[in-house]
């Protein structure tokens, strides 16, 4: 059921509209002309505004571009009985989602308000998942360390400056490498994200560089690497320290030239990527042990950036606790639960060896068994 307001100065027009669309068990809103429409479409929230074009006081392209300025997200759909081609192609330009002749095929009008319809809940649907996916790449935490890799983060993010991200597992390196790819300058480009540690060294090529049909005995078709399928965007290498040598070479090299060739051929192919590196070894150690090309480890650090762990900064823990309550609330579908002073207290007296990662899946577990207010008790018997 949607809310739909229909606009046109002729009253058996209308009348009819809004007939077949309460059969459809809609509800309408009737509206004589462009003024007294704009008037209603501001106060309300229609799902759908069907205008006429010819209207006194304010016509339905003037409407329209009203409606734009306005950023009324209602799906507005054009009527008119002297349009031509021009004109519903100008319609449609200026913002309108579709342009119908009169008289009205009442089945085109249906097909027409069901598709604008099905378009909205795909609109809300991303909005929805817009604002999940900004919700998980929030960096939580007033500590100095925290403000130290925000200003950090704010000044390189909008150059190609490579950035190697150190830090223990957990601690949410992924999380400073989705930041700096969503205030860079490629953020519309994809963000790509290898797990160094848990590809085969034998393997570790092909899924960077691709390959091509035949180079070896699983490869039955050409395979892009995750080089070119970043594209435009952001490589995020995680825990790189893991790579083989033979592969570290190949990414030493596209780092240089900008190029790279797919396992089992012989072409070069100019690649355009960030890339952003991170890992829990030291690798200046690794580089000692020669287990990691010092070249590379130089090519890459061009920024580095040290994310502390949770222990190191234990005054951010009601804000992050604060924010997995809701987070999780939320996903789950529950009433947000509250922490008691003494809890966050008990919470920042422990320690934390699986940082972040392993503080949300306390929470979670608390919210899940603990009470309406989360306790020590609670925290003691389920944490």
């Amino acid at each position: 059921m949607a809310k739909i307001l229909v606009i046109d100065d002729e009253k058996a027009i209308r009348r009819s509209i809004k007939e077949i669309l309460e059969f459809e068990k809609h509800v309408i809103d009737e509206a004589e002309d462009g003024q007294m429409a704009l008037e209603m479409a501001l106060k309300n929230n229609y799902d759908i505004i069907l205008s006429d074009i010819k209207m006194p006081k304010l016509d339905g392209i003037e409407l329209l571009q009203k409606l734009v300025d306005h950023k009324v997200n209602s799906a507005i759909i054009m009527m008119s009985g002297h349009g031509t081609i021009e004109t519903a192609v100008d319609a449609v330009k200026n913002g309108a989602y579709d342009y119908l002749a009169k008289p009205i095929d009442l089945n085109r009008l249906l097909v027409s308000v069901r598709n604008a319809l099905e378009k909205g809940d795909l609109v809300t649907e991303t909005k929805v998942l817009k604002k999940k996916i900004t919700k998980s790449v929030d960096m939580i935490g007033n500590s100095k360390a925290i403000q130290n890799i925000k200003d950090i983060i704010e000044k390189v993010a909008p150059t190609d400056a490579k950035v190697l991200i150190t830090g223990s597992n957990g601690s949410g390196k992924e999380l400073v490498a989705k930041w700096l790819h969503e205030k860079s300058n490629r953020a519309n480009g994809p963000l790509i994200e290898v797990n160094c540690a848990a590809i085969p060294s034998e393997l570790i090529e092909s899924e960077l560089f691709g390959h091509e049909k035949g180079s070896f005995t699983s490869a039955v078709a050409q395979r892009k690497g995750k080089f070119e399928l970043a594209e435009g965007g952001t490589l995020f290498l995680d825990e790189i320290g893991d790579m083989s040598l033979s592969a570290q070479a190949k990414v030493l090299r596209a780092l240089q030239e900008n190029k790279i060739t797919r396992v089992g051929g012989d072409k070069e192919i100019k690649v355009n990527v960030r890339v952003v590196a991170a890992t829990n070894k030291n690798l200046e150690k690794e580089i000692e042990k020669e287990t990691f090309r010092q070249d590379l480890f130089h090519r890459l650090s061009v920024i580095p950036i040290h994310v502390p762990s949770l222990d190191e900064r234990k005054d951010d823990i009601p804000l992050l606790a604060d924010h997995f309550l809701d987070m999780i609330c939320e996903e789950m579908g529950i009433a947000k639960k509250t922490f008691s002073k003494d809890a966050l207290k008990a919470m920042q007296e422990r320690n934390w060896p699986g940082n972040i990662r392993e503080f949300r899946n306390v929470i979670e577990r608390l919210i899940i068994l603990g009470g309406k207010e989360i306790t020590p008790q609670d925290i003691k018997q389920f944490g």
